[in-house]
């Protein structure tokens, strides 16, 4: 498979690339980033990309790709529900509409998370947008999509967020194998995320949102 990956310079794509790298049937990685990712490998093709909105430019690169792993993704703590609209709904859409133009045939994976709202009009905003972005994207015309709801997620391999949330991750790491045990429904890693992104491109999965159990089992197969 050849593939893109967005996000690639946090946590869960970063911890996606790495996975695809590994992985013998990915043969190459497109990753479209506002910064380099720091992964030097010959599977991998960088794009330093400025407008997240316009691919006009870039937009043939996406032609032959099977599948797409869209890891981009922000806190909601702050924003104000347009702002946050713009940069999750906006941003994700104007991607997946970039590569819907030119190749329907495509496998797009959207990492969307817990609790998302799927009928995108309930009380809780991020939820909300998250759900109508969702939504958005199953409806786009693509061969294939699957949104992935991780909730707890433990990085692995040396992957580190950048996010406000490391501490509480650092904190919570010793804790992972308890939580594996109690609340295994809710708990997954950056490597279990990846591999389940490129088993559903490979093979498909009978269900379009995937929970933390329904990706850790998609990982396994």
């Amino acid at each position: 498979m050849k593939v893109v990956v967005f996000g690639a310079s946090g946590m869960v794509g970063a911890g996606v690339l790495l996975e695809c790298v590994e992985d013998s049937r990915v043969e190459a990685v497109l990753v479209v980033g506002r910064s380099r990712s720091g992964i030097s490998h010959p599977k991998v093709r960088e794009i330093v990309h400025a407008d997240f909105f316009d691919y006009t430019s870039i937009q043939s690169q996406f032609a032959d790709r099977d599948a797409c792993f869209f890891c981009l993704g922000v806190s909601s703590a702050g924003m104000g529900e347009e702002q946050y609209r713009h940069i999750t709904y906006d941003l994700t859409i104007a991607a997946a509409a970039a590569m819907v133009a030119v190749n329907p045939q495509l496998t797009f994976c959207y990492v969307s998370g817990a609790g998302t709202d799927g009928t995108a009009r309930g009380r809780v905003m991020w939820a909300r947008v998250k759900g109508r972005t969702e939504n958005a994207i199953l409806g786009m015309g693509f061969k294939a999509a699957f949104m992935f709801r991780p909730a707890f997620i433990q990085p692995l391999k040396g992957v580190r967020s950048k996010a406000w949330y490391q501490p509480l991750i650092t904190v919570l790491s010793p804790l992972f194998p308890l939580l594996q045990k109690i609340v295994p429904q809710y708990v997954t890693t950056t490597e279990n995320v990846g591999r389940a992104m490129i088993q559903a491109a490979a093979i498909g999965y009978p269900k379009r949102v995937l929970e933390s159990d329904d990706i850790n089992r998609l990982a396994v197969a």
